[in-house]
């Protein structure tokens, strides 16, 4: 009398177990897929962290900016000294502990009539840092108004 057959055809008892081969294969397989996960969602972290830090750093530029081209314009010092309007009221928050900001201007000479005279004009650059490494420099220019 024929065994009794079950869907693939194999008769009834013919079936084995899962060899270690195949299990150990499987393992392996499912190990290199979370190690591919895991890699990916550092990437992932330190892309958004990195992102943060660059619109925090431009933020800030901008904001210190904003703040020497209301401060008094500076035709006495030759460069321009602009560092009583630091925004250090806004660096000292915790938040922004590991920024700082360092400014520089210098005097513009469109007419070229002699680096003495500035023509009323000043390029401002405002560069930002993160742990002492540069993440931003922004320029601007002031007018003498």
């Amino acid at each position: 009398m024929p065994g009794i057959t079950d869907s693939l055809g194999k008769q009834k008892g013919e079936e084995k177990g899962v060899t270690l081969t195949e299990t150990l294969i499987a393992l392996a397989i499912l190990a290199a897929v979370g190690v591919a996960f895991l890699l990916g969602l550092g990437t992932a972290y330190k892309a958004v962290t990195v992102s943060g830090q660059h619109t925090t750093a431009e933020s800030l530029a901008k904001s210190q900016l904003e703040a020497i081209k209301a401060c008094p314009y500076d035709n006495q010092n030759n460069p321009p000294d602009y560092s009583d309007c630091k925004i250090t009221d806004i660096l000292e928050q915790p938040e922004y502990h590991d920024y700082d900001i360092q400014i520089s201007a210098e005097r513009l000479d469109p007419k070229e009539d002699g680096a003495d005279n500035d023509d009323g004009l000043q390029k401002i650059t405002v560069t930002v840092t993160y742990k002492g490494r540069e993440l931003l420099n922004l320029e601007g220019y002031k007018l003498k108004e």
